[in-house]
């Protein structure tokens, strides 16, 4: 994908908008701390090339996820995520061998990977499309979901079991169970107020501003998701431009500081964003 389109995309089907918007999200640039056109960000594993493989790599598997929703759209939520789960593995083995073992797109696989499976239930439904349907439905697939696999799973505690158990802090696992609320009360209301790289900047910065990042938390600490948060909001307070925001990213890379998690929400903001007007049955 060569870059921003020069005009809003119309709405289209929600595989569609999901591969858009992992390369909108990279595309996007000066992104503080994070891999773009301009530089690796924060990261020593990854890059531009890294990330283009990746995508293509993920891309195909969005309409096997739309396709496992819309064949069991009857089942119970908790019945669907787990029938779901070895296609999302499988995504995530094919994105591994194209980047050679590196994760770029984890969270976004997760994230993207319901609002697919949620979009084919509400379509073997014969549900209106929109982007409360869409949230409402990845709710109640991920029903639970942080109190199985944080809260109560025995043994060896993962990085966001420690931050989940320590702090109380659900992660990406919360933020699907609660039908990615942050998005949907920080970022959605003004989608309309801007357009094209101005958009997605606020958006990220709107993110940064309120969400709790485990990617910042593993690197920095709670020292460091205040330090992006405070950062965040004042940019959003005083206006900001590229030479901010390259300012950010200068700050954030010397502190090794990574908003990743914000990144995967931007990429939901755009899915979101660009499902226009409610739609019914075909």
């Amino acid at each position: 994908m060569p870059g921003l389109p020069a005009t809003e995309p119309q709405p289209v089907c929600v595989t569609e908008l999901a591969a858009q918007a992992l390369w909108q999200e990279l595309m996007l640039t000066p992104k503080p701390g994070l891999v773009d056109r301009a530089n690796n960000g924060a990261h020593r594993d990854m890059d531009y090339g890294c990330f283009t493989r990746s995508i293509a790599a993920i891309t195909p598997w969005f309409s096997l996820f739309e396709e496992l929703g819309e064949t069991h759209a009857e089942r119970v939520g908790p019945e669907q995520l787990q029938l779901l789960r070895p296609a999302g593995i499988a995504c995530e083995q094919a994105m591994y061998a194209a980047t050679g073992g590196v994760n770029t797109h984890k969270g976004g696989i997760f994230s993207l990977g319901l609002l697919c499976c949620a979009a084919g239930r509400l379509r073997g439904r014969r549900e209106v499309l929109s982007a409360d349907a869409l949230c409402a439905e990845v709710s109640q697939l991920c029903a639970g979901l942080v109190a199985r696999e944080l809260a109560a799973r025995p043994g060896k505690a993962t990085a966001g079991e420690r931050q989940y158990r320590q702090l109380g802090l659900a992660g990406a696992r919360g933020e699907a169970e609660s039908g990615f609320t942050t998005v949907r009360r920080y970022v959605l209301p003004a989608w309309e107020n801007t357009s094209g790289e101005q958009r997605l900047q606020r958006a990220l910065l709107q993110l940064m501003a309120v969400n709790p990042d485990s990617n910042l938390i593993s690197r920095g600490g709670l020292a460091g998701l205040r330090y992006v948060q405070t950062y965040a909001r004042q940019l959003l307070a005083d206006g900001w431009d590229n030479k901010k925001l390259a300012e950010m990213d200068r700050q954030l890379i010397v502190r090794h500081l990574s908003p990743g998690g914000s990144a995967d929400l931007l990429a939901v903001a755009w899915v979101l964003g660009n499902l226009g007007q409610a739609k019914g049955p075909p």
